[in-house]
């Protein structure tokens, strides 16, 4: 009687065992990969791709060569994920272009009613997770997502690649985390005229991309969030220009709009005309890049740290800013921009002999409605004995400037020229360096009417404290 109960118990563990446990990944070693570094295993990987029934393909530990491009065609394959055994296996690309590309036959926008039903049946969430990828090749590329819907890239490492992320065509509702893109040619994450809307980049590191860490290349882009990131040496001090995050819109028919830069680090060494983060719009038209928030970040250590140019609706708040070369901030030709709550900082031990060139400041050129409110600006170098200085207002109308703390400048505070609307209120000018070097706290020059200087603690420069050599200003 007891035996029979024990082979019963043992009969139920069993069935619920078989019942409950995920179905097994298909291992590219059964379909001949060798895993050793050496021998061409693109055949067999395509061939276990194909083979995978239930959808899910794991490269267990070791180096896979490849010579060609996996391509991954969702319709054919039905739904997929490719594993990397936790992080052990490695995919090495001996050839030209990506490891792996993704084509899907998305053709709609993420409204339910647009998406065809064999990409909810066979395209949906392709995923690639755990796995690293290493360019042998100098235009190996790492992923290429194509027509795709739900995209998920988790947990990668890829290196030494041309392009580590590239999206082309159509794609909607991206999501990277917790992926080491590092030491690419080329860029890191790169949104090559596509359209995408709902798109994350989370949880990252970015790093050591030659031509830009994430770049956009016109396209029409919408809810882009870039949050928690550490994004860094996205450049070549002797090569082409570059930037850390890069969204460039100049392109006619190109938008970009309705997005977040939140709690990343982005810095860390400078480049010629480079920046940490630069916006481009299209000329004369700021409409079409904006309605962004660039948000409780670190930002370091570039020619300029935050350049707008052509945008509109930006708000940049509550971050900290150190070692901006030319500028910590510049805008042009933008419009309804906040800058507030931000820290400009000179640490000195951030300073070493190549860093003493970091001039830092802000300039705000030809651009209107603008709001530059309660923000630390500290030794800043910007300007000469003749014009500019740590805030910079140039050919601009409708600027507030007010309860902002400008420390140590060295030539002036703020100088204001050929500007109309301005108003200068609550801010403090001072100087607590044991020798002083500012020639004034406040400067205005040029045509600025209906301009208004009000209620500030300015202290007294070499050449006074508030100099008015303009028209139409108001000094109270």
């Amino acid at each position: 009687m007891f035996e029979f109960k024990f082979r019963f118990i043992i009969l139920i563990c069993a069935l619920f065992c078989t019942v409950t446990s995920p179905s097994m990944a298909i291992d590219v070693k059964d379909f001949g990969a060798k895993g050793d570094g050496k021998a061409d295993d693109t055949n067999a990987i395509i061939a276990a791709i194909s083979g995978a029934v239930d959808g899910h393909v794991e490269f267990t530990k070791g180096l896979y060569k490849i010579s060609r491009t996996i391509e991954v065609k969702l319709g054919e394959t039905g739904p997929l994920s490719i594993s990397g055994a936790g992080g052990t296996g490695s995919v090495i690309m001996t050839g030209e272009g990506p490891a792996f590309r993704f084509i899907g036959s998305h053709e709609g926008s993420a409204l339910p009613s647009t998406v065809k039903p064999i990409v909810w049946e066979k395209e949906r969430m392709p995923t690639i997770y755990d796995l690293e990828i290493i360019g042998a090749h100098k235009d190996a590329d790492g992923l290429e997502f194509r027509n795709t819907m739900q995209p998920t890239v988790r947990g990668l490492l890829i290196r030494d690649v041309r392009t580590g992320v590239h999206l082309v065509s159509r794609n909607r509702n991206i999501i990277i985390a917790d992926c080491h893109i590092y030491n690419a040619s080329g860029i890191g994450i790169f949104l090559d005229q596509v359209n995408i809307h709902q798109f994350i980049i989370s949880n990252s590191h970015i790093s050591y991309c030659k031509q830009g860490g994430i770049k956009v290349a016109g396209g029409n882009i919408r809810n882009f969030q870039i949050t928690g990131n550490d994004i860094e040496y996205n450049c070549d001090p002797e090569g082409i220009v570059s930037a850390d995050i890069w969204i460039d819109c100049s392109k006619p028919g190109s938008s970009v709009r309705e997005g977040t830069i939140s709690g990343n680090t982005i810095q860390a060494i400078y480049s010629p005309n480079g920046a940490n983060i630069r916006f481009i719009g299209q000329e004369g038209n700021p409409r079409k890049i904006g309605l962004w928030s660039i948000t409780g970040n670190h930002i370091s250590a570039q020619d300029i740290n935050i350049h707008l140019q052509q945008t509109r609706g930006i708000n940049i708040t509550g971050n900290s800013f150190i070692r901006g070369f030319n500028r910590n901030i510049v805008i042009e030709n933008s419009e309804n921009i906040v800058v507030g709550n931000n820290v400009m900082d000179r640490n000195e031990d951030y300073y070493s002999a190549t860093d003493s060139t970091a001039v830092g400041g802000v300039s705000i050129a030809n651009s209107r409605n603008i709001i530059f409110s309660s923000n630390i600006l500290e030794g800043a170098e910007a300007g000469n004995e003749q014009a500019g200085g740590a805030l910079t207002i140039n050919n601009s109308r409708h600027i507030t400037i007010n309860n902002n703390q400008i420390t140590d400048p060295k030539f002036q505070g703020i100088h204001i020229n050929n500007s109309a609307g301005v108003m200068v209120s609550a801010c403090m000018v001072t100087e607590n360096r044991q020798i002083p070097r500012m020639l004034s706290g406040i400067l205005v020059t040029g045509a600025c009417p209906d301009t208004v200087v009000r209620g500030n603690r300015v202290d007294n420069g070499k050449s006074g404290r508030i100099k008015n050599k303009a028209t139409g200003a108001i000094i109270e």
